[in-house]
């Protein structure tokens, strides 16, 4: 009896320890277990605050401009003549050819200067009557800017001659030298764009950090004092603006 008395109490004992080293063990892993959540809380939610601190960014715009002068002139002169034949008629454009070419010639053109871009003939009939229209066009291109200027500023002339010169015929100016320029302006713009981040950036209390994404607008080219090409007796300005907008979004730190 003492025996089994001493065997159950043994086999009780020994159940109580496996039982108490369980309890211990399932404590443990539960502390672990809580622990590895509040770390992965910490840090999940550290994470959270550098992707919230990632997302501050502001978006601004840069501008740049830059007045420069047309380096290439075009003149394409269109004329014509009317009468009751065609003999007539080209006659009348042939002479009108001569004066123009010795307008330009006064002024100091050289003679290829000025070629020839296209004629017409036309016939058409009124009461029985025949009329013929010659018309011509003669393309003036020059790097010469100032005497492309003297030539506008002289152009009655050829109409005091008896030129008839028709709707068009107006000087146009172009700035062909954009690809040297570009890069400086769009330095110039992001410079610009960089100020308004910092004024905003310093309104809210924080700092401007990279650039997170740009992009670069189109480069415009117009007159200068807002002239623009018209019909004869109206001539484009050689003084030219250029501008270009940049948008830039930057971080904030």
């Amino acid at each position: 009896m003492m025996g089994d008395d001493a065997g159950e109490i043994n086999g009780t004992s020994w159940l109580g320890k496996l039982t108490a080293n369980q309890g211990k063990a399932w404590l443990a892993g539960t502390a672990l277990l809580a622990t590895g959540l509040v770390a992965g809380g910490y840090l999940m939610g550290d994470g959270l605050v550098r992707m919230k601190q990632s997302d501050r960014a502001v978006t601004v715009r840069g501008l740049a401009e830059r007045d420069v002068t047309a380096d290439l002139a075009t003149w394409t002169i269109a004329y014509s003549a009317k009468a009751g034949d065609l003999q007539s008629a080209q006659s009348k454009v042939d002479g009108d050819t001569k004066a123009i070419r010795g307008f330009f010639n006064s002024l100091g053109f050289d003679a290829d200067a000025l070629q020839p871009t296209g004629a017409n003939v036309s016939q058409y009939n009124e009461n029985g009557i025949p009329t013929y229209t010659v018309k011509q066009r003669l393309s003036l291109r020059t790097t010469d800017i100032k005497k492309a200027e003297a030539a506008v500023k002289r152009q009655f002339d050829l109409v005091k001659s008896g030129v008839e010169l028709e709707e068009g015929s107006g000087m146009s100016y172009t700035f062909t030298k954009l690809n040297a320029i570009k890069p400086e302006m769009i330095a110039q713009a992001t410079k610009d764009a960089r100020k308004s981040a910092e004024q905003f950036a310093k309104d809210s209390g924080t700092g401007v950090g990279s650039i997170k994404s740009a992009t670069q607008g189109y480069f415009e080219v117009t007159a200068r004092d807002g002239d623009s090409a018209g019909g004869w007796g109206v001539s484009d300005s050689p003084y030219k603006k250029v501008r270009v907008v940049t948008t830039v979004e930057y971080y904030l730190d």
